[in-house]
């Protein structure tokens, strides 16, 4: 599942391609949707709220998506070939000079604008949110340690924690605490958690690349992420990877015994 970053990233994109124009093409190829046309309404901008997307348009009206595993967006030239097969295609949205199509995008959702939070309202404090504060430090700690006893790596995952993380900051915020991700929460700083998931995405919000070595090289740009085969980048050691979650929520989980020393689960 793309990370809060891509998702920030993807939001900024559509809202530079689209913002303050008129759609010249508003249609969308999915069961709810399928009768609705946008066209000629205006865009007036895109925002993300987590992994949430947002895009509003004149009338009072927001049109919601979420990427999930496999969704993205891409941005054409009017008139472009597109990339990834139409039949992917759920929505497109153009204007005289440019379009924008949502592939294998999920939740999409029309609602009036001043509805927004309420499908936003159960998560936990936005990474990225522009206006962070210690408050928001000390929001998403406490629910955080809310349940000292549940694995770190899970609790990262849990949108209603914090909002933005996914596997692969995971699995990296796990590794820089220099702790397994089966650890409890209650083993660790949780204020420190917080501060160092938000400073990776942060780190990472505007480039395609997710870099948390510092080291924009490929290959060496994750600490133990996806590094079976080139060991852990820290000590050069062997990484290993357990499934780590239940059902939809599991997830490959990689980890350094030797740097990261904790629970691990049975094999």
């Amino acid at each position: 599942m793309p990370e809060g970053d891509t998702v920030f990233l993807t939001g900024k994109l559509l809202d530079k391609a689209l913002a303050g124009k008129t759609l010249v093409r508003g249609e969308f190829r999915h069961p709810e949707l399928a009768t609705v046309d946008l066209s000629g309404r205006d865009v007036l901008g895109v925002g993300t709220v987590g992994k949430h997307l947002f895009t509003r348009f004149s009338g009072d009206l927001t049109l919601h998506s979420h990427l999930r595993m496999d969704g993205s967006w891409d941005i054409y030239p009017a008139g472009g070939r597109w990339r990834t097969p139409a039949h992917h295609a759920r929505v497109v949205l153009a204007t005289a000079d440019v379009q924008a199509v949502g592939f294998r995008v999920h939740e999409l959702k029309l609602v009036p604008t001043a509805g927004e939070h309420d499908l936003v309202a159960h998560l936990g404090p936005d990474l990225l949110d522009p206006q962070w504060s210690d408050g928001h430090t000390e929001k998403a700690a406490a629910a955080l340690a809310a349940q000292p006893e549940r694995e770190l790596g899970d609790a990262l995952l849990d949108q209603r924690v914090m909002a933005g993380v996914g596997n692969l900051y995971k699995v990296e915020i796990c590794h820089l605490l220099k702790v397994s991700p089966w650890t409890p929460v209650s083993e660790v700083d949780t204020r420190k958690v917080v501060a160092l998931a938000r400073k990776l995405l942060l780190a990472n919000a505007w480039r395609h690349e997710q870099v948390t070595t510092g080291d924009l090289e490929r290959g060496r740009r994750n600490w133990v992420y996806e590094r079976t085969r080139q060991g852990c980048f820290r000590c050069g050691g062997r990484v290993e990877v357990l499934d780590q979650g239940e059902g939809v929520y599991r997830r490959p989980t990689w980890f350094c015994p030797r740097c990261q020393p904790g629970p691990r689960p049975p094999t």
